[in-house]
């Protein structure tokens, strides 16, 4: 899978709200949950998850969202409402929608989220699939297998 060339700057469809990643992504998803869904109006919600501090919001103050939940945070534009990033909270990584990033060329989708939710006619090429979420004793051995396949 490419990796960006960082640094790489992206901005939410109106262009106040600008952000920038620094580092590369710990892994790529896409994820079929109902509510990736209806947030981003499509059969799948995009994501690279980059460690925390190698992300910034450089322009602009997005609002909270979509969850407005103790344990995750989705962030928008305040005037186009594009949903930018999620922070889950207790985890050192901001979950950035590629599709806001200046150059998202490089992206494609490691893992795919519920696929139990999943469109009969929707496929990621994602190289995993979980009906749920993957168990978080199997995302030691995944974020290893990401890195090695830059």
């Amino acid at each position: 899978m490419p990796k960006p060339t960082l640094p790489l700057e992206g901005a939410c469809r109106c262009g106040e709200v600008r952000l920038k990643i620094s580092a590369q992504p710990l892994f790529t998803a896409a994820c079929h949950c109902r509510g990736c869904q209806k947030m981003s109006a499509s059969a799948f919600s995009c994501t690279a998850a980059i460690p925390a501090a190698g992300f910034e919001v450089i322009q602009g103050e997005p609002v909270i969202g979509g969850i407005h939940g103790d344990d995750i945070r989705h962030y928008h534009c305040p005037r186009c409402k594009s949903w930018m990033f999620t922070r889950p909270v207790g985890f050192d990584f901001v979950n950035v929608r590629p599709t806001m990033l200046d150059d998202h060329s490089w992206f494609a989708p490691f893992i795919e989220t519920y696929t139990s939710g999943k469109f009969a006619w929707a496929e990621t090429g994602a190289v995993h699939s979980f009906p749920e979420f993957p168990p978080m004793e199997s995302f030691g051995v995944l974020l290893k297998e990401f890195a090695e396949r830059g």
